[in-house]
């Protein structure tokens, strides 16, 4: 009997090509498991009229650990569009599979690492004194909270009389917006609680500590968004003078973190924001060790053990129909480490790392992201490898 089972979530598009090589390559480095397959993404909207299915909430609940591809997402009006034809009268409405997960089981804290491997094309690179080309090591671990902020999903169009007048005794509100008609209004929200913002925190700062990071930079706009984001960074502030005064404490807003971090990128360590900008700074630093081929990501919450890893990529459903798939599976084989990371087999997550980083170095099998290519179909045959060849070489090397 296996050691272990996990659960298998392809979703859409290109997520059941990676899913399906990485799994080959944990194989190949003896990771003893059994994969159940879960139905979630986009068909399951289309045919069901809901992308997560209670039967792969079920498989969660049950074996606690998923590996995910990747998901299809789109705007709520083409979402009903899609419908079958029996489902649209039922008032239904598309929400993403993977936040109502994160929500669901509490996966509060995502960890996306951006480290640069040796050899990757893509690095960055920028001009030093006298025009010489300086390529700076980036390694930068973006805690981000995973479940309030501006994705807690509390919004409306034309809103409630009740919160229409519950937002009037604001006297900003009142005096901005309170000649506007109430349908001709919509809401957002950006909730942040004291324990999801200390949990955050305390993530980031224990990496840090556990790691030998030098600083925690809390990367949020506390000048403007003054409660939410000024609530983080004074929790940060406290928990660093009484509990982490080894670890420096840096303060950006997110605008100005997205100049800095094609400027001085290697002076950052942990970073740690709310959902929407921790989504915002990860795909920045992504960029600069290669794209999101590259980004993997954690989501997990540390006192019930579940945990779902997926690469930070979509779906790319222009790349799924093609008979040969091309996309960089490197990503979704990081993923792979942070959860063999998280069920504490960490000399296989090295192992495999270290194959990865072999590959990428030795530089005789590249994607064609990696080989700056167009992703067409026939790239291979102009000499990039395939989502494959990529996993072949990977395993070669372990």
């Amino acid at each position: 009997m296996a050691k272990r089972t996990i659960v298998a979530l392809p979703g859409d598009g290109i997520g059941k090509a990676v899913l399906d090589e990485t799994i080959r390559v944990l194989d190949a480095a003896g990771f003893d498991a059994e994969y159940v397959e879960a139905d979630i993404g986009w068909e399951f909207w289309k045919s069901e009229g809901n992308p997560l299915p209670d039967r792969t909430i079920e498989l969660l609940k049950k074996h606690k650990i998923g590996l995910f591809g990747a998901i299809t997402s789109k705007p709520k009006d083409e979402a009903f569009e899609e419908l079958a034809p029996e489902l649209k009268e039922k008032g239904l409405v598309y929400s993403s599979p993977i936040v109502g997960l994160r929500q669901l089981f509490g996966l509060d804290i995502c960890m996306r690492p951006c480290h640069t491997y040796k050899g990757n094309p893509l690095n960055f690179i920028r001009r030093g004194v006298g025009d010489a080309i300086e390529e700076p090591l980036v390694d930068v671990v973006i805690f981000r909270q995973n479940t309030e902020g501006l994705y807690g999903g509390v919004e409306w169009t034309n809103p409630p009389t009740q919160v229409y007048d519950a937002l009037m005794t604001h006297p900003k509100f009142k005096k901005n917006f309170g000649s506007t008609p109430k349908e001709e209004i919509s809401i957002s929200t950006r909730i942040f609680t004291k324990k999801a913002t200390e949990r955050i925190l305390r993530a980031a700062f224990e990496h840090a500590k556990n790691y030998g990071y030098k600083s925690v930079t809390v990367c949020e706009k506390p000048n403007v968004i003054r409660e939410t984001s000024g609530m983080m960074y004074k929790r940060a502030l406290e928990m660093q003078k009484n509990e982490y005064p080894d670890i420096q404490l840096w303060n950006t807003n997110i605008d100005a973190q997205m100049m800095w971090l094609t400027k001085n990128p290697e002076d950052y360590g942990v970073i740690v924001a709310g959902n929407m900008f921790g989504d915002i700074v990860s795909d920045g630093f992504a960029g600069l060790i290669g794209g999101l081929g590259f980004a993997c990501s954690a989501q997990f919450n540390p006192e019930t053990g579940v945990g779902v890893f997926e690469p930070t990529h979509g779906s790319a459903p222009k790349y799924a129909d093609y008979e040969t798939s091309i996309v960089n599976p490197i990503a979704m084989v990081e993923s792979a480490c942070m959860m063999l990371d998280f069920i504490k087999e960490n000399e296989m997550a090295a192992k495999i790392r270290k194959a990865v980083a072999e590959v990428v170095s030795e530089g005789k099998v590249r994607t064609y992201d990696m080989m700056k290519m167009r992703g067409q179909a026939d790239v291979v045959e102009k000499g990039a490898a395939s989502t494959q060849q990529m996993a072949d070489a990977i395993i070669a090397k372990l």
